[in-house]
This record gives structure tokens, sequence and C-alpha cells, in this order.
């Protein structure tokens, strides 16, 4: 069982930055494929990025593409989610999770929640003027 935490949300105004960190304090984040999921109140969760464990490769949902930027610090066991020029609709609960079974979770744009196992407690990003 990896513990997953996130933290670097905020109030942010639209066209802002932030950038989100995700980390394991009990096991290497190197070994495991790591998705970033939101959810907005009254909306259903849904899959913004991922960076696969094997081949690095990122995956974007489509809305947030040009946008964010996943990236892998294995010296410091961190994933990152830079969010830039941040849009009111960006605003939600950000969860980092990680899949159990190596390689899963992470082949297009469609992130799927479903495929992950290990979650993280969520960072709010609020954007708004």
């Amino acid at each position: 069982q990896v513990h997953l935490v996130e933290s670097g949300g905020g109030l942010v105004q639209p066209g802002g930055s932030l950038r989100l960190s995700c980390t394991a304090s009990d096991e290497s984040l190197h070994y495991y494929t790591v998705g970033w999921f939101r959810q907005a109140p009254g909306k259903e969760r849904e899959g913004v990025s991922c960076i696969h464990v094997l081949t690095g490769n990122p995956q974007y949902k489509d809305s947030v593409k040009g946008r964010f930027t996943i990236s892998r610090d294995s010296t410091k066991n961190t994933v990152y989610l830079q969010m830039d020029n941040l849009k009111p609709e960006d605003t939600a609960v950000y969860y980092c999770a990680a899949p159990q079974v190596m390689g899963y979770g992470c082949y297009d744009s469609t992130i799927q929640g479903s495929e992950y196992d290990h979650w993280g407690q969520g960072t709010q990003v609020t954007v708004s003027s």
C-alpha cells in the first residue's frame, strides 16, 4: 500500500499558475504510474493527466493540453502537475493516484479512475477573480 499526499493547491486568479505535488512517504513512486484527477462540486471525477511508469509518456485530458504539464522527479520521490493559464472551470479538488498493477492506467487521454487503487486525500484548487 502506497500512501500518497498532495500539496500545492490554493486560490489563484484566472490566467495564473499553480504547481501541485504528489509524494509518497513510504514507498518509491519510481515504480508506479501516477495520475492526477479532479472533482468539482456536483460533477463526476475526471482524469486530468498521467505519467506512465515504464515509458515516462504523459497523457492529458483534451481540455488541459497545452496548459498542464506532468513531470516526475525521482530524486524527490515526487510527481508534479504544473498548471498554467488556469481557468475558472479548472476549480476542483485535485487528487493524485496510482494503480497497483504496473503499466495500468495511462494509455491515452481517457484516464480511467477505475484502474487506480491508491489515492491521496486531495488538494483544493480554486480559480477565481
